[in-house]
């Protein structure tokens, strides 16, 4: 089974929020919803050795889904290509898979009630288009592809780079796929925060 995801060089990401504003365009989000959020890490450390950056998130394409196992209905689910995704038909709005999501990036549709998020779209790559968020990015920070095949995309991002500047969001168990990437040039990848503009006040683990 393929392992598709997104991979993020922070070392080029400029946080712009272009990602969000595709993502938002592109499938129709609701106001004040975002399927793709910018969060701002930092500033911290001491002067002059501080760090900051920006850091986009998204669905992480986790391995072990916490929001497919909690999920009483089969409205969360990983389909034949492996991504994970939500059947509109069949949530109920319990929002078990929301409070499951280590990340906190789904999003309550109020309008339709029912969950959404992240489809990696879906309805582009099947015909071998990027992403939205992909292909709109200004500073080419974002790479699409199977990280089980050496020559997508992402892969071939990802072996420009020593494994010390590869990260992922915190691992709790549910080995989250999308990478990010980021060298010293950037400042120190942080272990765990809690990042500016994230909508839910609970810790958001950021890294491992």
């Amino acid at each position: 089974m393929a392992r598709n995801c997104i991979v993020v060089n922070l070392d080029r990401c400029t946080g712009c929020f272009g990602c969000e504003v595709a993502c938002k365009m592109e499938n129709g989000v609701a106001l004040g919803e975002r399927w793709s959020k910018v969060l701002t890490v930092g500033p911290v450390g001491e002067y002059p050795d501080m760090t900051r950056y920006a850091l986009p998130t998204m669905c992480q394409q986790c391995e072990s889904a916490p929001c497919v196992s909690v999920c009483p209905t089969g409205a969360s689910y990983r389909d034949e290509d492996g991504v994970v995704l939500v059947d509109k038909e069949k949530c109920i709005g319990c929002k078990y898979c929301m409070m499951a999501c280590p990340y906190g990036v789904r999003s309550w549709n109020a309008a339709e009630k029912c969950v959404e998020k992240c489809t990696l779209c879906g309805h582009l790559t099947s015909q071998d288009k990027l992403p939205a968020c992909v292909k709109s990015c200004a500073a080419g920070a974002r790479f699409y592809g199977d990280l089980d095949d050496p020559n997508s995309d992402a892969s071939k991002e990802l072996a420009k780079y020593d494994a010390a500047e590869i990260h992922t969001l915190q691992d709790v168990g549910n080995a989250p796929a999308t990478r990010y990437i980021m060298t010293s040039m950037i400042g120190q990848w942080q272990e765990r925060v809690e990042p500016k503009g994230h909508p839910h006040t609970a810790a958001s683990p950021v890294a491992e």
